[in-house]
């Protein structure tokens, strides 16, 4: 079963406090009670803050966590080192850099490879772009947002993150759909939107009352539906 959780927003890195979306993601996992999580952090160019704070929330009581960098890589075969793994966690950053290097490394064929076997791939931000067709980042100006139509493409359509976390993000995604960008899903901060293998099975979140969106165009105009998310504090 492939297996993938989008977040929007949230998480160890977002909300230090809740950890109802990361113990969700654990229970995805295809063993039992302590899985193997990699925290990939290239979007962030492997900030050593972040993989701090990531190792940190997945201590040695929650889970087998380790972390695998490409800008001092020392990981030989990375297509056994994935595989071997029950989730991969990619962090937030530069989605374009992020896909580039994933690229020249070859991890995007292995991530692939991954997902095909069984490993839950999960992120968050640029950690939920990458898995699309396409997104909307602010990659190339972090004052503003774009559109970006080279994703790893194992998830149809688009991908807008921060959906009412950062301010540009809803009304930029509507008028690049409206515009002709491909539709695709949003997700506010706090919620993750789960797909089993390409479909979406259900938005979660860890704050109640929270929203995921499918977004397209319809007869040239915009249509945003919203997809209530299920509160994990329900459990």
């Amino acid at each position: 079963m492939r297996q993938i959780l989008a977040l929007g927003g949230g998480g160890f890195s977002m909300e230090p406090d809740n950890p109802l979306l990361d113990d969700h993601l654990l229970s995805l996992a295809r063993t039992g009670a302590k899985p193997r999580v990699c925290f990939v952090p290239t979007a962030s160019g492997d900030s050593d803050l972040y993989s701090a704070r990531f190792l940190d929330a997945f201590g040695p009581e929650r889970a087998e966590a380790s972390v695998l960098s490409l800008f001092n890589r020392t990981v030989t075969d990375l297509d056994e080192f994935v595989r071997s793994q029950d989730v991969i966690y990619v962090g937030g950053g530069s989605t374009a850099n992020l896909l580039a290097i994933w690229r020249v490394h070859g991890l995007d064929r292995a991530l692939s490879n991954a997902y095909d076997d069984g490993v839950v791939l999960a992120g968050i931000s640029a950690g939920m772009n990458c898995w699309f067709e396409a997104s909307v980042t602010d990659s190339y100006d972090v004052n503003s947002l774009a559109p970006l139509d080279d994703g790893l493409g194992l998830l149809p359509g688009s991908a807008c993150p921060h959906y009412d976390g950062e301010e540009l993000r809803r009304g930029t995604y509507l008028d690049l759909v409206r515009d002709g960008f491909r539709g695709g899903y949003a997700a506010e901060d706090g919620v993750g939107l789960h797909f089993r293998n390409g479909e979406l099975v259900e938005a979660v979140t860890s704050t109640p009352g929270k929203a995921a969106y499918v977004v397209r165009a319809a007869d040239g105009e915009v249509v945003e539906e919203r997809l209530d998310a299920r509160y994990l504090g329900d459990q």
